[in-house]
């Protein structure tokens, strides 16, 4: 990559007030800018203005839940940021993301953006909110930083002007190089979505407590637990490319064998940066023992043949709405006998789960009714002693079960994380709510406490459950789950 010539942006301490002055890099080659060159960067470019824009798909979706944010907090302004970018290392940074809380209400995916609601005046504050949006405008071109910051255009690309923010996302935008200083000098009640920020946070700093801001975090996360009829369509989405890539990984494991499980998370990524945004979360790609581990997102061990491959993707698409997909795949093709014995009680246990998913049933009973199955095989196998009931009220099956078997599913892999208990783990299902359903067994190679050859066997089967008004549906179903159906799947796409 090129090195710039200046440093990222400019110092945090500049008043907003005043234009912050471009920095030389330390040891960049050049000694400064001559005049006779500044003065023609200035001039001889195009207008580049874009007119007539479209609103995003979603502008109608936003603008509701904007004005459902908006009856909950009468009379407070609310503040909620994007986010800025973070340092991977020295001048180079991560890929930004925009905060789920702020992509949810605006659309928009913008470093440094902020939505502001500005309580209406009128009496008891019942004139709802005012929206604005606060986003970087255009590169200055008289002061140079389009070609000299190293956020500048000339660097980082092209961004829309406030002009044209306004008609994508039918909010009206400012410059947010202003917003710190409005918000130190705003009066009355004020809620902030903390963690994404750090200069919003400074002004606000004696405006708000901790308490309220995490009331309004909580509630845009339950706000998010059922989704609209875009959302719904972001998901499947989502869903169809990730089978892709599963079948893309498929045809390529020979190529695996002959590298590592990274040939695996390569050839996935690919699928997600081709059709989507990127992954929504790190991919898991492991072989063999590794898929024991429940996050292994290392992908750096062998790929064997005889082993099983535990795939766990998601692709996000160009909203940030995510899949979240497993499937444990033979990497030869066959399972072997305790291989199949291990996934069909799996596939059982999942089966189980599915069929509990439905609006009015509680939120757990699909958790209840997979472990269910899972400790009745084990008591069955002889690796726990009955009777099955006393096995669940003491939660013996875990240690081969591990985790929870499912969560909710959207902007986030693990969407509505800071919802209210009451509201998410010992809620009741309702249409539109769309969440995973997917138990595991693990038995770790160094688990002396079953026979030799369970060892080292890791099997989850995960698909992406929307819940409808009469049952569900299954988003990932064009993935075969049953045994005998993956291994002529995976046949089929070889020969293809």
């Amino acid at each position: 990559m090129a090195e710039e010539l200046t440093p990222e942006t400019p110092e945090p301490e500049t008043p907003e007030t005043e234009e912050a002055p471009i920095k030389p890099r330390k040891n960049g080659l050049y000694p400064g800018v001559s005049d006779e060159l500044a003065e023609n960067m200035k001039s001889g470019w195009a207008d580049t203005e874009l007119h007539g824009l479209e609103p995003i798909a979603q502008a109608s979706e936003t603008a509701a839940r904007r004005a459902a944010l908006s009856a909950r907090f009468p009379g407070e302004r609310l503040v909620i940021p994007a986010g800025n970018l973070k340092t991977r290392s020295n001048d180079t940074e991560y890929a930004f993301r925009a905060s789920t809380e702020y992509t949810y209400l605006t659309g928009d995916q913008t470093q440094d953006g902020v939505l502001v609601l500005e309580p209406k005046t009128g009496p008891s504050g019942q004139g709802g909110h005012d929206a604005t949006v606060y986003l970087l405008p255009r590169s200055n071109r008289e002061n140079g930083e389009f070609w000299l910051d190293g956020q500048g255009e000339l660097w980082v690309g092209r961004r829309h002007s406030l002009t044209e923010a306004e008609q994508l996302l039918g909010i009206p935008a400012k410059d947010v190089r202003e917003l710190t200083a409005a918000l130190k000098d705003a009066t009355g009640p004020v809620r902030n979505v903390r963690g994404h920020d750090a200069g919003v946070e400074a002004a606000l700093t004696d405006k708000v407590t901790a308490e309220r801001d995490e009331e309004l975090r909580v509630h845009l996360s339950e706000a998010r637990a059922v989704k609209d009829a875009f959302e719904i369509g972001e998901l499947q989405k989502a869903v169809d490319s990730t089978v892709r890539g599963f079948e893309d990984v498929v045809k390529i494991l020979d190529k695996a064998e002959a590298t590592s499980e990274r040939y695996i998370e390569g050839t996935f990524f690919l699928r997600a940066r081709v059709e989507g945004n990127d992954i929504g979360y790190g991919s898991i790609c492991a072989a063999g023992p590794h898929a024991t581990t429940l996050h292994w997102v290392r992908n750096d061990g062998d790929v064997r043949s005889g082993d099983l491959l535990l795939l766990d993707a998601g692709v996000e698409t160009h909203t940030l709405y995510t899949a979240d997909v497993t499937r444990t795949l033979p990497v030869n093709g066959r399972y072997t006998e305790i291989q199949r014995k291990i996934y069909d009680a799996v596939y059982d246990s999942q089966e189980a789960g599915i069929a509990a998913v439905r609006p009015g049933a509680k939120y757990r009973d699909f958790h209840d009714a997979s472990q269910r199955v899972l400790a009745e095989r084990l008591v069955e196998w002889g690796l726990l002693e009955g009777p099955v009931e006393k096995v669940l009220e003491l939660g013996l099956q875990r240690r081969w079960t591990l985790h929870g078997t499912g969560h909710m599913l959207g902007l986030d892999v693990h969407d509505c994380a800071a919802a209210r208990r009451e509201a998410y783990a010992d809620g009741t299902l309702e249409p539109g709510m769309c969440l995973t359903v997917e138990p595991g067994l693990y038995f770790q190679a160094d688990d002396l406490t079953v026979p030799e050859e369970y060892r080292g066997i890791g099997v989850r089967i995960e698909d992406d459950i929307l819940v409808t008004e009469d049952g569900n549906r299954n988003l990932s179903a064009a993935l075969p789950r049953r045994a005998d159906e993956v291994e002529a799947w995976m046949a089929a796409l070889k020969q293809a």
